[in-house]
């Protein structure tokens, strides 16, 4: 059956600029597997929010591929320490070589506790993120926390391979913890009225209601794996899963797909900031 497990619950650069775009690809002559990114700023009055990690690096003679979309709200702080930081805290972890979703795990709550203990720092904002970490081309680990997704086409199957993190499904959680979900201001619920997700790294004034733990999955990459999108939910607000893959297979060049992917957001008229990393498996 493969390597599948999914546990539910428990150098790049920065995309400060309006737009942002880049690809990169393994060393790894055999794998042939190579990445693009796309990131333009939404049509609200704040800085771009959103930032990535998309690269390869060698470590203990194994190569791995970092990916990931961070979504920030409330200022970019947040989602600018988790670019620079996430991914070392995973690393740092012992278990990663032999349990990476325990490590994972770990890793994503002392991110989130660093995060708000440097929180006069980092201001009061938040975000959410997707991370995917490939381990010699064979190997796949996705995790998130929010409403930024990772999709994986797979011969003619299209997966979804995290969780939106949405307050209505993970109500009980929310009220447990003290908190309520509400649908005012506006028609989207909102924890406290106020945040539109219920996992999020940050967000202090909130915290004591929402959960930092990932949603993780990891599995084998096959000779029908193809491609896999990183996106925030400025793609995911305007087209569904079946729709960005369907764009992203025109392209043989991953940046090109990625492009399209941000443009096409842009022409069903997303107004959020629009993000997304595209990685190609060629066999």
């Amino acid at each position: 059956m493969g390597w599948l497990c999914c546990f539910r619950g428990s150098s790049s650069r920065f995309a400060g600029s309006s737009a942002d775009a880049g690809k990169g690809r393994s060393s790894n002559s055999r794998a042939k597997i190579s990445y693009g990114f796309s990131l333009v700023k939404g049509k609200t009055n704040h800085p771009m929010e959103d930032y990535h990690v998309a690269k390869f690096i060698h470590m203990r003679g194994q190569e791995l591929g970092l990916f990931a979309i961070f979504d920030g709200h409330l200022g970019n702080n947040v989602p600018a320490y988790l670019q620079k930081h996430l991914f070392s805290n995973i690393l740092k972890e012992e278990e990663f070589w032999t349990n990476p979703d325990v490590a994972i795990s770990e890793a994503y709550q002392k991110t989130d506790r660093a995060i708000l203990s440097h929180s006069p720092d980092l201001g009061r904002g938040g975000s959410t993120s997707v991370t995917a970490i490939l381990i010699n081309g064979t190997k796949l680990c996705i995790a998130n926390i929010g409403d930024s997704r990772a999709v994986l086409a797979k011969g003619q199957q299209v997966l979804q391979m995290t969780v939106d993190h949405d307050p209505n499904t993970e109500r009980g959680s929310i009220e447990n913890r003290g908190g309520f979900v509400s649908n005012m201001p506006g028609d989207v619920p909102r924890v406290n009225g106020q945040l539109a997700v219920s996992r999020a790294f940050g967000d202090k004034s909130l915290k004591s209601h929402l959960r930092s733990d990932p949603d993780i999955c990891c599995l084998n990459i096959t000779s029908e794996t193809e491609l896999l999108i990183l996106a925030s939910d400025g793609i995911w607000k305007v087209m569904s899963n079946e729709e960005a893959v369907a764009i992203a297979k025109r392209f043989k060049d991953p940046q090109s797909a990625a492009r399209q992917l941000t443009t096409e957001a842009l022409t069903r008229d997303s107004k959020d900031d629009i993000s997304c990393v595209v990685v190609q498996f060629r066999s």
